[in-house]
C-alpha cells in the first residue's frame, strides 16, 4: 500500500499546474495498478516550490517540488524505491529552514488539512476557541481579546478589544459582524490563502465575535477576483451550519449567529471600512465621515464590528490558548504574529508567519533569498501600493507598527514587494499618484484633485530642462504630499504620500535631483 499523498488545491498552486499534476498522478498510478490516496490540501505558502507534493513517511511528510507533469513517472518510481534519491526530493517538509523557523499560529494548519474537512479542522484544534468562548460568556470573551493585545491586521492596527467592548456595550436590537476580506494590496495573499485553505477558522472567529458582542448576523466581504475563495467559503458555511456551528443555536450556546458571503465589484476604496459598509448596503463605495464610528452606527445604521480577516481569524486561538499565550509573541505594543507576504522580484516568494520583531532584512534576505534576478536590492515596498519604499539602509528596522511609523513607513497588511536596482522610483511615485486618482471615491478634494495634480507635477519635474526647474517641482510635490497626508478624509489619499515622499527622499537621483534638495 502506497503512503498517502498530499497536493495543494490553493489557487496559486493550481495556476502553476497542481491540477494537471494531480490528474497525471491518478492516471499513471492507475496504469501501474498502484493504489493511490491523493488528498488535496491547503498550501504551505512556500510558493517557489509549488506544485509541492508531500507523502507520509516515518520522518513525517516528505516533499517533492516544484513538480511538472513530466516529473510524475520518476516520482512514482521513487515512491516505490528510495524517495530521497529523486532530484526534486526536499526531505521532511517541516524541517525546511524556511518553514522550520516560522511561528505559525494563524497558519498552523496550512498545507496539512483539507480545506472543507470538518474532521481535519477539529483534529487540529478547531472549534476549541468557540467552546471556550461559550463557557466564558460574552463579557469575558471580549476581555480575553482585549487582554491579548490583538490589533487590527488590516493596516490601522487599532486595538481589537476596544472595538469589541464598544459594540458589546452599544444598545440595539440588531448588531452585525463584518469581515473585510477585500484584499486589494499588491503583494498580499494571506487572506486568500486562509479563505481557500482554512475557511472554518474564519467562521469560528466570526461566530465567537457574534456571540460575544451580541450580533446575530455577519457578512464576509470578498473581492470578486477571488472566485475560488468565494466558492470555498460558501461551501464551508453550509457544512458549518449543518454541523450546528451556525444558526439558531451556535455550538449549543443557545445563541443565534449566521453569516453570508458578499462579493465586491473590484473597487480598491471598498477596502476602507466605511466605503465597504456603503457597498454592503448596495450603494456606491464612498467613504463616510467619522464620527459616528461603525461600532456605534455602522451597517444599516446599526452597531457593527468591522475587522480584517486575519484579525477575526486570530480570535479562536486566543480563546483556546488564553490571552497570555498570545501576547507572549511579539514586541512592544505589537503582539502576536503577523503573516508577512513576500512578492515581487524575490527568489523565495511566499508566506512567512513570525512574531513581530524580526527585521525586514531577515525577511527579505534570509527567508526571501534576495532578488530573483540576482541584481542588488534597491528597496522593498511594505504595506501595499501606498506603502513606503524602504531602502536597504533601513532593512534592520524591526517589523513592528511603531518602529515602522518612526521611519515614515507602515506595515499595513504585511505585504512586502521587493525590487532590484533596475527599478525607476520616479515611475513608481507617478504610478502611486495615478493609482490614487483612478481609485479615489471622489468625496474629498485632496484625494480627488491632489492625486491628479501630483501626476502632472511629476511629469513636469521629469521634463524640466535644468536643476532649478526640477528643484521647484520637487518642492511643489512635497507640499502636495503633505496636503494629501493630512487633508484627506481616509487612508487612500492620506497614504498616497508614503510611496511618493519615500521615493523622493531615498532615491532623488531617479528624479534627476540632488540629495540635498530631495531631503529638504
Amino acid at each position: 500500500m502506497m503512503p498517502s499523498l498530499y497536493l495543494p488545491a490553493d489557487s496559486l498552486a493550481r495556476a502553476v499546474g497542481a491540477d494537471e499534476v494531480a490528474v497525471a498522478l491518478v492516471t499513471q498510478a492507475g496504469e501501474r495498478n498502484l493504489p493511490l490516496d491523493l488528498q488535496r490540501t491547503s498550501s504551505r505558502g512556500l510558493y517557489w516550490l509549488e506544485p509541492l507534493l508531500e507523502i507520509d513517511s516515518a520522518q513525517g511528510r516528505i516533499g517533492f517540488g516544484p513538480l511538472t507533469v513530466a516529473d510524475i513517472p520518476s516520482v512514482l518510481d521513487a515512491l516505490q524505491g528510495d524517495p530521497a534519491a529523486h532530484p526534486l526530493a526536499l526531505g521532511p517538509v517541516e524541517e525546511l529552514p524556511y518553514l522550520k523557523t516560522q511561528q505559525r499560529l494563524l497558519f498552523a494548519r496550512a498545507g496539512i488539512t483539507r480545506p472543507l474537512s470538518l474532521e481535519d479542522y477539529r483534529a487540529h484544534g478547531g472549534f476549541e476557541g468557540l467552546t471556550q468562548a461559550i463557557a466564558l460568556g460574552g463579557e469575558q470573551t471580549a476581555s480575553a481579546v482585549f487582554d491579548s493585545g490583538l490589533r487590527g491586521r488590516g493596516g490601522a492596527a487599532f486595538p481589537a478589544g476596544i472595538k469589541w467592548r464598544t459594540v458589546r456595550s452599544a444598545q440595539a436590537a440588531q448588531k452585525y459582524i463584518v469581515c473585510n476580506a477585500d484584499e486589494g494590496d499588491s503583494g498580499t495573499f494571506a487572506d486568500r490563502m486562509l479563505m481557500e485553505g482554512d475557511p472554518f477558522l474564519l467562521i469560528e472567529g466570526m461566530a465567537i465575535a457574534g456571540i460575544s458582542v451580541g450580533a446575530s448576523y455577519g457578512y464576509i466581504y470578498v473581492r470578486s477576483e477571488y472566485p475560488q475563495a468565494v466558492a470555498t467559503l460558501r461551501e464551508a458555511l453550509d457544512i458549518a451550519r449543518a454541523a450546528g456551528y451556525l444558526g439558531a443555536n451556535v455550538g449549543g450556546s443557545g445563541l443565534a449567529f449566521d453569516m453570508e458571503v458578499r462579493v465586491g465589484a473590484g473597487a480598491y476604496i471598498c477596502g476602507e471600512e466605511t466605503a465597504l459598509l456603503e457597498s454592503l448596503e448596495g450603494k456606491r463605495g464612498i467613504v463616510r465621515a467619522k464620527p459616528p464610528i461603525p461600532a456605534l452606527k455602522g451597517l444599516f445604521g446599526q452597531p457593527t464590528l468591522v475587522h480584517n480577516l486575519l484579525t477575526l481569524a486570530s480570535v479562536p486561538l486566543i480563546l483556546a490558548k488564553g490571552a497570555p499565550f498570545y501576547r507572549d509573541y511579539g514586541m512592544g505594543r505589537s503582539l502576536g504574529t503577523m503573516p508577512f507576504q513576500l512578492a515581487g522580484n524575490i527568489r523565495h516568494g511566499g508566506l512567512v508567519e513570525r512574531a513581530f520583531g524580526l527585521t525586514l532584512r531577515e525577511l527579505v534576505e534570509d527567508y526571501g533569498g534576495g532578488t530573483a534576478s540576482g541584481r542588488p536590492l534597491k528597496a522593498a515596498q511594505v504595506g501595499g501600493p501606498l506603502g513606503a519604499w524602504v531602502p536597504p539602509s533601513q532593512f534592520d528596522t524591526p517589523l513592528d507598527y511603531e518602529a515602522f511609523a518612526a521611519i515614515g513607513a507602515m506595515l499595513g497588511h504585511g505585504g512586502v514587494v521587493v525590487a532590484d536596482d533596475s527599478l525607476d522610483m520616479a515611475r513608481m511615485a507617478r504610478f502611486a499618484l495615478q493609482f490614487c486618482a483612478e481609485e479615489s471615491c471622489g468625496k474629498c478634494t485632496p484625494c480627488r484633485i491632489g492625486s491628479t495634480r501630483g501626476v502632472e507635477v511629476i511629469d513636469r519635474l521629469l521634463a524640466a530642462p535644468d536643476q532649478n526647474g526640477r528643484d521647484t517641482q520637487a518642492l511643489i510635490l512635497k507640499d502636495l504630499c503633505d496636503t494629501l497626508q493630512y487633508g484627506s478624509l481616509c487612508a487612500l489619499g492620506g497614504m498616497t504620500s508614503y510611496p511618493v515622499a519615500s521615493a523622493l527622499k531615498h532615491f532623488p537621483a531617479d528624479f534627476g535631483l540632488q540629495s540635498s534638495e530631495a531631503e529638504q
